[in-house]
C-alpha cells in the first residue's frame, strides 16, 4: 500500500511542488487548509489555527506529516503583532495536530517540518553546521521555537525530521523575482556591502530532499537545506545579471537605507549566513544543482 502523505501549506509554492512530485511518485496526499482545495486528486480538510478547530478525519490512514505552513517571513514589516502571527502560525498548526494525535488513534509515524536557516541568523563568514549555536535575534527566535513545537511530537514516538531550509530559488516566487526584476530594468546592485553569504538552495532540490526525507524512514533530527557552494549576495547579483545579459552599473544599496526602508526585517537581506550541506550529503542525498550558474541556468532555461 501506498504511503499517505498529509501537508500542511500543500496551497503555497513549495507545497504545490512538492504534492505534485509525491503523486507522480505514486503517494497519495492530503491537504490541511484554511480553505478548500481545486485538486481533484487531492483530499482537502479544513483546520482554523486561532480558532483551533480541526477535521479529525485529516489523519486517517496517513502515514507521514510534512508540516509547511507559516506566514511569509519578508511578506510584511514586522511590527509586534506580525512577529506575534509569524511565530504562532508555526508553532500553534503543529501543536494543533499534535493535540489530535493523542486524542484520535491513528498510523502517523513521521513528521517533516520545514525549519530556517534563519536559526543562524547573521553570522559573517562562519560556517553553520546543525550544531551550530541559533541566533539570539527575532530570527533565530522564531525557528528555535518551531522547532521546539515539532520536537514535541518525540514524546508520541514519532520520527522528526527537519529541514533548515535557505533562499529557495525559483522564478514563481519568493527572493529571485525580486533580486531580478531591477537587473532586468537596468538597475540592478548588491545589497549593503554585497558581502553577506546567501543560503541559497534550487527548488528542485527543496522538493527532492523532501522526497528523500519521507521515504529515508531512519533519517531523523535538523539537517541544513541549502546548496554545497554558498554565494555572496553580490556573486548572486552578478550570475543573475550574466543570465540575463544584463550590465551591472549601479551603486550597491546602503544598508542603513534598506534598515529606513524594511525596519528590522532588513537582516533578511543584510544578515550573512554561510551554511553548510556536509550533514545531508553525508546521509546519501545527491545535489541535483550544487553551484549557482547551473541553477540559474536550469531556472530560466527551462
Amino acid at each position: 500500500m501506498n504511503k499517505h502523505i498529509l501537508i500542511t501549506g500543500g496551497s503555497g509554492l513549495l507545497g504545490k511542488q512538492l504534492t505534485y512530485a509525491l503523486l507522480q511518485s505514486g503517494y497519495i496526499v492530503s491537504h490541511l487548509s484554511r480553505k478548500p482545495g481545486n485538486n481533484a486528486n487531492v483530499k482537502t480538510y479544513l483546520w482554523d489555527i486561532e480558532q483551533g478547530t480541526i477535521d479529525a478525519n485529516c489523519i486517517v490512514g496517513v502515514d507521514t506529516i510534512v508540516h509547511l505552513a507559516g506566514e511569509g517571513i519578508a511578506e510584511k514589516r514586522w511590527t509586534d503583532v506580525r512577529k506575534k502571527q509569524l511565530i504562532e502560525s508555526r508553532t500553534k498548526s503543529i501543536t494543533l495536530i499534535y493535540d489530535l494525535l493523542r486524542r484520535v488513534p491513528n498510523e502517523v509515524k513521521s513528521i517533516v517540518s520545514a525549519s530556517a536557516t534563519g536559526y543562524y541568523s547573521n553570522r559573517s563568514n562562519e560556517l553553520m553546521t546543525e550544531d551550530s549555536l541559533r541566533a539570539t535575534d527575532f530570527l533565530g527566535e522564531c525557528c528555535i521555537l518551531w522547532e521546539k513545537a515539532v520536537d514535541e511530537g518525540k514524546e508520541l514516538g514519532l520520527r522528526i525530521l527537519k529541514f533548515r531550509t535557505g533562499v529557495v530559488l525559483t522564478l514563481t516566487g519568493g527572493a529571485l523575482p525580486k533580486l531580478a526584476m531591477p537587473i532586468k530594468l537596468g538597475v540592478g546592485s548588491a545589497l549593503g556591502d554585497g558581502e553577506q553569504w546567501i543560503p541559497w538552495i534550487h527548488h528542485q532540490d527543496v522538493v527532492d530532499m523532501y522526497l528523500f526525507g519521507i521515504a529515508a524512514e531512519t533519517l531523523t533530527g535538523v539537517y541544513n537545506m541549502a546548496a554545497p557552494q554558498p554565494v555572496t549576495n553580490k556573486q548572486l547579483t552578478q550570475a543573475v545579471a550574466k543570465q540575463l545579459h544584463k550590465p551591472l552599473w549601479a551603486p550597491a544599496v546602503p544598508a542603513f537605507a534598506l534598515k529606513l526602508l524594511l525596519g528590522e526585517m532588513s537582516i533578511v537581506v543584510t544578515g550573512s549566513t554561510k551554511a553548510s550541506s556536509a550533514k545531508i550529503e553525508a546521509a546519501g542525498y545527491q545535489f541535483k544543482f550544487p553551484e549557482i550558474e547551473g541553477a540559474l541556468k536550469d531556472i530560466y532555461e527551462n
